[in-house]
């Protein structure tokens, strides 16, 4: 994976994945970001490959900036084309994922932590994480 920043798509992986949503029409985008998601529970509790997880984490940056509070994805990587109003259920999903990208059976994290700048990383998805779980939690109804 050639990755030149701490971006959400600053990596090979993640731009070709944006590259890959402008390819299709936009009804189909949002399939598209919910394979990514499901690909990392694929693997199970098994270790989790970079490939997998940084995808996962630039359709997780996806979703954040269509929430209150979530940042819009400006970077030159990312798609080109919008985003059409990405359904809610994706949300939780996209927790889910950071959740296990960010555990203990991850080579992203492994690769991140190598390096200095493994904490601004993390930060950031962590933000990402943040904004999704608060918009989830706000509208999903009491039990």
């Amino acid at each position: 994976m050639g990755t030149w920043d701490i971006g959400h798509f600053d990596n090979d992986t993640a731009a070709d994945f944006g590259g890959d949503l402008d390819d299709l029409p936009q009804g189909e985008r949002p399939g598209l970001i919910r394979e990514q998601f499901l690909a990392v529970f694929e693997e199970g509790e098994e270790y989790l490959d970079s490939d997998i997880a940084v995808t996962a984490v630039a359709a997780a940056a996806l979703v954040a900036a269509q929430c209150p509070g979530g940042d819009p994805v400006t970077t030159p990587y990312g798609p080109d084309e919008p985003l059409p109003d990405l359904p809610a259920d994706l949300r939780p999903l996209a927790v889910r994922a950071l959740d296990r990208i960010l555990g203990p059976e991850s080579e992203l994290v492994e690769l991140w932590d190598e390096g200095e700048s493994g904490g601004p990383w993390r930060e950031g998805v962590l933000r990402l994480r943040g904004v999704l779980a608060a918009v989830t939690a706000a509208t999903t109804p009491p039990a």
